[in-house]
């Protein structure tokens, strides 16, 4: 079976080689197949991105907390939230608990029907929003939370990335727009309060964080 390839944006890279991870696993003569399938895939999107905003936080002088559950669930049987139910297709972080939750079955699917970069884009930018809770991050709209997660996932990739923790290969950018084109708003209507921003502005504040780094957003 061929290996997926990951999903990262190459904005200014001309050449990419594949997908994977040059980390052994817990037993260094049995490496874990991180990166190959849909859940080596979350693994390896939660793995690096904590390891990435651990250091991040260390850089600041500043302690991360890691979440305390990343935790699948199926349609309507996911956690609550502060008293709210959790919702089917959907992935989120609940400051309530300080955890993330996805939907396996519809994560599985977009990975399935859009390529392994639907993981490294949702993941990190959930871990985005865990971060924005740390900081005590303050917004006066929704929309400029989510496109500042989105920022920092963009932040986190292109730093796993340069950083050597994960490769790319060519045509990664156009799907990764592909991804976040799907999950973008079909209005640019800033005051609703479920607003994520249009397809435009989520690629735009992801290549930002990604050529510039997390601490331009």
């Amino acid at each position: 079976m061929k290996v997926r390839r990951c999903l990262l944006l190459l904005l200014l890279m001309a050449t990419a080689v594949a997908c994977g991870s040059d980390r052994p696993g817990p037993d260094a003569a049995t490496p874990a197949p991180l990166g190959q399938t849909f859940e080596s895939d979350l693994r390896l999107a939660k793995e690096l991105s904590e390891a990435y905003w651990r250091q991040a936080f260390a850089a600041d002088g500043l302690a991360y907390r890691p979440v305390t559950a990343f935790t699948a669930y199926r349609g309507d049987d996911g956690p609550d939230c502060g008293g709210l139910p959790s919702v089917p297709n959907n992935a989120f972080y609940c400051a309530d608990g300080h955890f993330i939750a996805y939907d396996e079955r519809w994560m599985r699917k977009l990975y399935d029907e859009m390529g392994d970069g639907s993981v490294y884009v949702i993941i990190p930018h959930e871990f985005g929003h865990a971060v924005q809770a740390q900081l005590n991050s303050g917004f006066r709209l929704n929309v400029e939370r989510e496109l500042q997660a989105d920022c920092y996932a963009g932040g986190t990739l292109g730093a796993l990335v340069a950083g050597g923790s994960l490769e790319a290969e060519p045509g990664d950018r156009d799907e990764l727009f592909l991804n976040l084109a799907a999950a973008g708003d079909p209005t640019d209507d800033w005051l609703r309060p479920d607003a994520h921003g249009t397809a435009e502005q989520r690629q735009a504040l992801f290549a930002k964080g990604y050529t510039e780094g997390a601490a331009a957003c």
